[in-house]
């Protein structure tokens, strides 16, 4: 950067336009800026920092946005402003600056504020003339800030270096010294390599998290599925070590459920051999209770019969001393008696078997009551099929809400994805609102910036058109004055002339006898002059004189105001140019409507921002939503699977008890039924089968008789019949007795049931609960060895699956701990980085040992080669280390801390220093190279020699083709130093005067 003029127009103390010229200053390589206190100095280093910046530095900016640069001198019309010629980056660049001014109206009384404006010009060097740039200040200031790679801050300290500052430089920390450096020499993309590789460390680790928790996801459902089998690591997602944990486990888990599933294998093989013995035994011992039972009912049977045997001969003598004496009509009526009743019996049995299954069409009585004892036993036993078919119930319902639970994970996965589908075009339209709003925000300002000069432009020509017109009044005006003062003159000439013609008898009327003559002294006036007809006197010739001096200046009053209208006609003429004033409306009218149009368009910035930011939010929403479903989509499974099982169960139950119908009360239903229908066919068959021997009795009984009778045919032997209710009655006992006799002998004959009859009472309670016991564990069997060969398939199945997602994250895992390692070592975090310096600390380190090496050659020249100045790397307290600066003394041989230097040893040690960073940053190709340097103070704290040889270090910069300004009120340095620029103060302002150059 180097400095060519600097112009200033009532700023700070100069109240009228002041210039310096740098390049006839720089010639010198060394000038002096001096001045008494109070003039300024300081004003025009903060001139050229206004100039670039818009702003000087510290407190002396004031309040009102510049408003307080106005120099107080300045007359009300003038306004301030800063022209500042340069050359940076290898571009001639002009920046003029105007701020806020408070100006008297143009029409009326009091003051109007006048915006602050800026210009930035480029000097083509191919068409030797300037063109225009911009005159936005954002983007002027923008362009300026790029082009320097300096703030303002930033700036001061390097450059203008005022009083000290760079001292405090000298004394600053660490990362003080590291903003500094790292605008001076851009190593940003230093900076960028660490927040790159931290990105890259984040999005690594951030997919690594997402398959540590997607293994273990698989882990917690493998730990469902193994129960206590299987103990889960207490690792978080992204520790190291969870992947070899989680597979380790895994294989421990389907071990421990092989072994789990062969127990059960084993287990359900003896279930099932011992549930077919209990169910064998008892059986049996059903059988052998009923042979016990049916044998002692025959004994208690027989035993009565044994009793009644003396009743049964007399009834049976009885009955043949009737059959002597009585008529065979008796045993007749009592054959079709007993015939009736064989019928209805008969009717009766058909009727029952009837109602039964075909399976019994054969069955006897005994066989019939057998069967309703069967089906009332197994009545009794479906108490325990009823709760099972409750608790179905339960298992169905709390299915059916997992059912309702699973399609509304559904609805929300399905919404989810829907609306996430499209986000990235919903959040780019929302983004271009933005931008757009953005760009009208943008232009809105840049037109704002236009409007008012655009207005002040029509203003001045509307002035200027009727100026134009007050001018040819006013030149008219003037014409005619000029006639009249024309015409008056040659009046006033007429008149003296014909007085000077007349001025003889004018004299001769104050002639006196003895009086001296005014013309000729004579005493005698023989013939004095007589006045002719139309003289002119003296009053005369006055009046006509003053007549034309009214004329004339008249005249010249018309002629100052032609001169002011024509000097407010070019003022403005030169502002608003030629254009016509009806373009110049159209251009204001359609510079508003734009300006319009933008401010309506910035004014959907806050709304088009909010929009994105609730669209975010939502997204976050989504995607949180459906992590959640499918979290309790996962959880579902376990337990739908535990419903599944424990209803396969049941239904296995049911299916048993239940038969072949729907259900449990149902089959009791059917079961009451089939005993009552088992047990009227059981009554029927028997009164059937009893019926059927009285019949044969009755006939027997009729046949004898009439035989005994001597009767060839029962039909003969009617009439010897005895009373019918006698022979009735003694006709049933003794067929009573017969039959039950016949009865009791044929189940004595039976050899089964006397085999039976000798063995032990058969315990038939005791085998129940041993078939019940050996049935229950035969389910409980089965159940837990479907659970084990289920618990096998899915744990090798999730095994597999995460040994897969293993084998995939192994390689991301990798590039994770080696981006990780880089990053840290870069952050000046890892524990390999022993000093804890970042990477862009490393590089600017090397770049302060530069500027140590620089200065240090001038220092030592400043010093008398007692001070050098060197980098340090070490550590403070628990900080980071790197930008570290010490002086060694020479005289001592000790290394110190820069804080103990004296006052002009710090001096001339920031200078150095300063100097110092000049140099390396002009040395280096991305840095911003620093022609022009300004010293504020500090001269004052160096004896003569040490300020001699200050001096010989500044004045040898010349070589490197660079200028430095010094600011001082030391009186030595003007008889030093030849080029000058002196502020000198004065009631009016400070004017700028340049000595010793050119």
């Amino acid at each position: 950067m180097r400095l060519h003029r600097l112009t200033v127009t009532a700023f700070g103390p100069f109240g009228r336009t002041q210039t310096v010229d740098f390049d006839e200053l720089s010639a010198a390589g060394l000038f002096l800026l001096h001045g008494p206190t109070g003039a300024g100095k300081t004003s025009v280093l903060d001139a050229v920092c206004y100039a670039l910046y818009g702003s000087v530095p510290g407190a002396r900016q004031g309040g009102g946005q510049g408003t307080a640069l106005r120099s107080d001198h300045a007359a009300p019309a003038t306004r301030t402003e800063v022209t500042l010629d340069l050359t940076v980056a290898g571009r001639r660049l002009e920046i003029a600056r105007q701020p806020p001014w408070e100006r008297p109206k143009k029409r009326g009384t009091g003051t109007t504020l006048d915006k602050a404006q800026t210009w930035l010009r480029e000097y083509d060097a191919t068409a030797g003339a300037w063109k225009d740039l911009s005159r936005s200040h954002q983007e002027i200031g923008e362009e300026i800030t790029r082009l320097l790679g300096m703030s303002r801050e930033q700036f001061c300290q390097v450059v203008l270096l005022p009083q000290g500052d760079f001292a405090r430089f000298l004394r600053a920390d660490a990362e003080a010294r590291g903003k500094l450096l790292g605008r001076l020499f851009d190593t940003r993309r230093f900076a960028d390599v660490e927040k790159r590789l931290a990105e890259r460390r984040r999005a690594t680790e951030a997919q690594v998290r997402d398959g540590d928790a997607a293994l273990l996801a698989d882990a917690h459902r493998m730990q469902q599925a193994a129960g206590d089998a299987m103990r889960l690591p207490d690792l978080a997602p992204g520790e190291p070590g969870l992947a070899e944990a989680v597979v380790g486990a895994a294989a421990v888990a389907r071990s421990t459920a092989r072994e789990q599933l062969a127990v059960a294998e084993c287990t359900l093989a003896a279930a099932e051999s011992a549930q077919a013995a209990t169910a064998r035994a008892l059986d049996d011992v059903r059988e052998l209770a009923r042979l016990q039972r049916r044998f002692a009912q025959a004994q208690e049977r027989a035993a009565l019969l044994e009793e009644r045997t003396e009743g049964y001969r007399q009834a049976q003598q009885r009955m043949e001393r009737a059959r002597k004496a009585e008529a065979v009509a008796p045993a007749l009526d009592l054959r079709e008696t007993a015939d009736a009743e064989h019928r209805r019996a008969a009717a009766a049995e058909t009727h029952a078997r009837a109602q039964l299954p075909e399976t019994f069409a054969d069955a006897g009585a005994a066989g019939l009551a057998a069967a309703a004892r069967r089906a009332a036993e197994e009545l009794g036993g479906l108490d325990s099929a009823r709760r099972a078919e409750r608790r179905l119930a339960e298992l169905l319902d709390e299915r059916a809400g997992l059912d309702r639970q699973e399609r509304a994970d559904a609805d929300v996965l399905q919404e989810a994805q829907a609306w996430l589908d499209g986000w990235e075009e919903t959040r780019t339209a929302l983004q271009d609102r933005v931008d757009s709003a953005q760009q009208a925000a943008s232009l809105a300002e840049q037109l704002a910036v236009r409007r008012e000069p655009a207005r002040q432009r029509l203003a001045a020509a509307r002035l200027r058109d009727q100026l134009a017109e007050d001018t040819n009044k006013a030149v008219e005006q003037v014409r005619t004055a000029q006639a009249e003062v024309l015409r008056a003159k040659q009046h006033w000439l007429e008149l003296k002339e014909q007085r000077l013609t007349g001025i003889a008898a004018e004299l001769a009327a104050h002639l006196t006898d003895g009086e001296p003559c005014a013309v000729c002294g004579a005493t005698e006036h023989p013939a004095p002059a007589r006045k002719v007809a139309g003289h002119v006197d003296r009053e005369a010739e006055e009046d006509a004189l003053a007549a034309y001096q009214r004329a004339d200046e008249q005249r010249a009053e018309r002629e100052r105001n032609l001169g002011v209208v024509r000097e407010a006609l070019a003022a403005a003429t030169a502002e608003a140019g030629d254009t016509p004033t009806g373009q110049l409306a159209r251009e204001v009218e359609e510079l508003e409507e734009q300006y319009a149009q933008a401010r309506r368009g910035a004014a959907e910035l806050h709304a088009a921002q909010e929009r994105l930011r609730q669209a975010g939010h939502e997204h976050e929403r989504r995607v949180a939503a459906r992590q959640e479903a499918a979290v309790r989509s996962a959880a579902r499974v376990g337990h739908r699977e535990r419903l599944e099982s424990e209803r396969a169960a049941l239904e296995e139950e049911l299916d048993r008890a239940r038969g072949a119908l729907d259900s449990v009360a149902a089959r009791a239903a059917q079961l009451e039924r089939r005993t009552a229908l088992l047990t009227d066919a059981a009554d029927a068959a028997r009164a059937a089968e009893d019926t059927a021997q009285r019949l044969k009795d009755a006939d027997a009984r009729l046949s004898d008789a009439a035989f005994r009778a001597g009767f060839d045919t029962p039909r003969d032997a009617a009439a010897a019949l005895l009373d019918d209710a006698a022979h009735r009655e003694l006709q049933r006992r003794l067929d009573a007795w017969q039959t039950e006799e016949a009865a009791v002998r044929a189940v004595l004959a039976e050899a089964d049931t006397a085999a039976a009859a000798r063995q032990q009472p058969a315990d038939l309670a005791s085998a129940q609960l041993a078939a019940d016991t050996a049935a229950r564990r035969l389910r409980d069997a089965g159940s837990a060895h479907d659970a084990a060969a289920r618990r096998c398939a899915e744990l090798d199945r999730l095994s597999a699956r995460a040994t897969a997602a293993v084998r995939r994250l192994a390689p991301l895992r990798e590039e994770y701990d080696r981006v990780a390692r880089m990053a840290g070592l870069t952050a000046g975090t890892s524990a390999d980085n022993e000093r804890r310096m970042r990477l862009e600390s490393y590089v600017l380190a090397a770049r302060l040992e530069q500027v140590a090496a620089a200065a240090t050659v001038r220092l030592r020249r400043m010093s008398s080669g007692r001070y050098t100045l060197v980098h340090s790397d070490d550590r403070t307290g628990r900080g980071r280390s790197g930008l570290g600066l010490h002086v060694v003394d020479a005289w001592t041989g000790r290394e110190r801390d820069t804080a103990t230097l004296s006052g002009g040893e710090t001096f001339f040690a920031s200078l150095a220093l300063a100097l110092g960073l000049a140099d390396v940053v002009t040395d280096e190709a991305g840095g911003v190279r620093l022609d022009t340097l300004f010293i504020d103070e500090g001269f004052g704290s160096l004896d003569d020699q040490t300020l001699d040889e200050v001096l010989d270090v500044l004045d040898s910069l010349r070589e490197r083709d660079r200028s430095v300004g010094i600011v001082s009120h030391v009186p030595d340095l003007r008889r030093r130093i030849h080029a000058q620029l002196e502020v000198v103060k004065g009631r009016s302002g400070s004017v700028l005067r340049q000595r010793g150059v050119g």
